[in-house]
């Protein structure tokens, strides 16, 4: 999955739902002032920015080099660097909490990239992570549209973490104890149509993907039957996370 795309088409895409998701992911952390804190899969640096803000010393990183880029830009004051969560280029025990907000389900090996992070976070630190909900999370609009016209999409509710229950096996699997796992939720108002659809024609992740796959017809169809399901605007989006937190050994 490409997320090698401007920062600034991402942010309009995702950073309206990842930046409003930061504060109530990283209360549900347990991080703040002083804490330090890697920040795995940055990306244009919702989590980053907001922990930063709280007085937290963050690290940063994402295997997107334009990503890595812009956020080094936003906040030079910040350590990020390129590379995954598989293989996190770091020393055992060097963080008091490893975060993950929205990048589990793009992780090559979700367990090993889990167990990384516990690598990495000191013994009785926190390991946490979420995503969005299948069914209830941000592109639910936008996966319900489509299901109007192709029954048979396969959309992002597949996909690890997005279910009840997922991340707290995840978890166990890295290894992390005392896991708890709970749903977070965000309201976002959309002033109009055109500004909730228009960023699903960047080409970003599974959304982005599929719309950029479609022959004409078949996306006026999907503009037609979205704008249908959601009006004119405004109109809000309620979009829910699964959130799971443990701790490392």
């Amino acid at each position: 999955m490409s997320f090698v795309v401007p920062p600034e088409d991402y942010a309009r895409f995702m950073g309206r739902y990842a930046e409003p998701l930061a504060s109530v992911f990283a209360s549900f952390a347990g991080v703040g002032p002083g804490d330090k804190v890697l920040d795995v899969g940055c990306g244009t640096g919702a989590l980053t920015a907001h922990l930063h803000s709280a007085g937290a010393d963050v690290t940063g990183i994402d295997p997107s080099p334009p990503f890595v880029a812009a956020l080094a830009k936003r906040l030079p004051d910040v350590d990020v660097r390129l590379g995954v969560a598989e293989e996190l280029p770091y020393e055992s025990a060097s963080f008091d909490a490893a975060l993950a907000q929205l990048v589990v389900h793009f992780m090559t090996d979700p367990v090993a990239g889990l167990r990384e992070m516990a690598r990495v976070t000191r013994p009785g630190g926190v390991v946490a992570a979420c995503l969005w909900d299948g069914a209830t999370g941000a592109l639910a609009p936008f996966w319900d549209a489509v299901h109007t016209i192709d029954a048979d999409a396969q959309d992002e509710a597949f996909q690890s973490g997005a279910s009840a229950g997922h991340l707290t096996e995840l978890f166990g699997d890295a290894g992390l104890s005392d896991v708890r796992e709970e749903s977070i939720s965000v309201r976002v108002l959309h002033a109009t149509f055109d500004e909730w659809w228009h960023p699903y024609t960047f080409g970003v992740g599974p959304a982005g993907e599929y719309v950029r796959r479609l022959e004409p017809d078949a996306l006026t169809r999907l503009e037609s039957a979205a704008r249908e399901r959601l009006g004119d605007g405004p109109f809000p989006v309620t979009a829910t996370a699964w959130a799971a937190r443990g701790t490392s050994a």
